[in-house]
């Protein structure tokens, strides 16, 4: 049986992400870990509504807690960011390795100048009795 558990972490995130609340609030954390209330500041929602987004981005690996009295500190945890960052590099480079042979294709077509492409014989039409 194989292992899907890093494609199955890769939907958690991509999931997270999905969400733009979210990624606004890991980009905020790329600047230095914030409390809850920090984090809740820019936006127009209630503090229930910022702890779900932040259990979901918690639940993804994105973002870790820490809870000192009742401050409850997040910060981002940037081996998760690097697995999916990871992940759609690799697919940069198949779709750049894609596009490169495309380009060199192309060259050699238009070095070689205008190709006499035939068009197929037609079918004479059926004569019917």
């Amino acid at each position: 049986m194989l292992n899907n558990q890093p494609e199955a972490d890769l939907d958690l995130i991509f999931q997270a992400l999905a969400d733009q609340t979210r990624r606004a609030m890991l980009v905020r954390l790329c600047e230095a870990p914030a409390s809850v209330s920090e984090l809740a500041r820019p936006f127009a929602m209630s503090l229930p509504a910022v702890v779900q987004h932040l259990q979901v981005l918690e639940n993804s690996g994105l973002v870790s807690s820490e809870k000192i009295g009742r401050v409850r500190t997040c910060s981002i945890v940037p081996a998760t960011v690097r697995l999916a960052e990871g992940w759609l590099g690799a697919r940069r480079t198949q779709g750049e390795r894609r596009l490169d042979r495309l380009q060199a294709f192309l060259a050699t077509e238009t070095d070689s100048g205008p190709q006499s492409h035939q068009p197929p014989p037609s079918i004479p039409p059926r004569s019917t009795p």
